[in-house]
């Protein structure tokens, strides 16, 4: 509050959302989904809407909305107060993950010192902790958790903001998008369009690690070059073989990436907006293997394909990396096989991830085929959960 002061001339209800579809706002989340869009489709309803604000966090390579909870919580629960208001709910739900005790405690915090400046009106905000599982971020699992069940996708239509927490409409949003409607509410939408570009306005929170001098959560604007990131985050520590852009449901690009592309979805698959740079003298393939076997261990466990397909493949990438020579012909059959036809995208994701990494890598993937080694070694570049750490 003492950074951004109060919303007492913040622009609320209807123009709040006309203010927010001017912007030009999308989800913050992954999805890039129009949040005027979002917010008018919960509007008008039988029943009134509640809002979710969602910061499980559940990706490992991601680390942005746990910074915006611990360091400007008021900010986030300022914009789903606002995102109420404007589409008549009086209830607000702020899903923590359950191992993120520092951003639970500031979270809590912060709504213990807006009680007593009743600054939130009729909206009630309640604080519930998420599994930490991978699947636990995405909307329909939690709606489903907060409805009593596991925090496993349900299968869609209907979406939440069609009938979702208690059979209420629904307004499931990031923690960053609301940290952006709460600014948006404040200085207007044509603050908000003075960065990034025409089609994708705004700025966005990037986490990076790897093969940079300074790792962390850094803002960008819409339209960055890539290079400009990386230089942004201290510039690479060595040779880089190539990176991940959009987290695990993302994609590996080349290493000439870094001077060729934009920080644009238009550009590439931004996702989560996680991007790892990966060191020269890493095994790409090794660390790929580690997190096929990551995903199909976070199996939802309701369809084949992604129980046994995703299994079979995170088998065959280990074995790919020891030295199988047909490997490579049976993980691209499979994700073919699987992909599309899961319950809920977890498969898609998750051979989305694998089939990049088997077209950017493919000279290790000849070598490893050939020699049944490479010359780099598995560093565990590519951050994940410790075991055990999955709840």
């Amino acid at each position: 509050m003492r950074r951004h002061g109060t919303t007492d001339d913040a622009a609320r209800g209807s123009d709040l959302i006309a203010e927010i579809e001017a912007s030009g706002l999308t989800g913050r989340g992954g999805g890039s989904f129009p949040t005027a869009r979002k917010l008018r489709a919960v509007v008008g309803g039988k029943r009134r809407p509640v809002v979710v604000v969602n910061g499980a966090e559940s990706e490992p390579a991601s680390g942005k909305d746990r910074a915006l909870l611990r360091t400007l919580p008021h900010l986030v629960l300022d914009g789903a107060v606002l995102a109420a208001d404007a589409v008549g709910a009086h209830e607000v739900t702020v899903g923590v993950g359950r191992r993120s005790l520092r951003e639970r405690d500031s979270v809590a915090a912060a709504l213990a010192e807006r009680a007593p400046e009743r600054i939130d009106g009729r909206v009630k905000i309640r604080l519930v902790e998420v599994p930490s599982g991978f699947v636990s971020g995405e909307e329909t699992a939690l709606v489903h958790f907060l409805d009593g069940g596991p925090a496993k996708p349900t299968s869609v239509p209907p979406r939440p903001f069609e009938r979702g927490v208690g059979g209420a409409p629904t307004l499931v949003q990031n923690v960053e998008t609301l940290a952006h409607l709460a600014l948006i509410a404040r200085y207007g939408s044509g603050w908000f369009r003075e960065l990034g570009t025409t089609r994708e306005p705004g700025s966005v929170l990037v986490t990076i690690s790897g093969a940079v001098r300074r790792r962390g959560v850094h803002e960008f604007e819409l339209g960055t070059p890539l290079s400009n990131v990386v230089a942004e985050a201290g510039g690479v520590t060595g040779p880089v073989s190539g990176l991940l852009v959009g987290g695990y449901f993302g994609s590996w690009l080349a290493a000439s990436a870094i001077e060729e592309l934009r920080l644009l979805d238009a550009d590439l698959p931004l996702g989560a907006r996680a991007i790892v740079v990966l060191p020269d003298d890493t095994c790409a393939l090794g660390e790929a293997a580690r997190v096929a076997r990551y995903l199909a261990g976070q199996s939802a466990g309701q369809c084949g394909p992604c129980v046994h397909g995703l299994d079979a493949i995170a088998g065959a990438m280990e074995q790919l990396v020891t030295g199988s020579a047909d490997a490579a012909p049976r993980i691209r059959r499979w994700a073919d096989m699987v992909a599309g036809r899961g319950a809920c995208r977890h498969p898609d994701g998750a051979t989305q991830f694998v089939a990049s990494a088997l077209d950017v890598f493919a000279d290790e993937v000849a070598q490893h085929a050939r020699y049944g080694r490479c010359r780099s070694t598995v560093r565990g570049v590519l951050p994940l959960p410790r075991p055990g750490a999955g709840t």
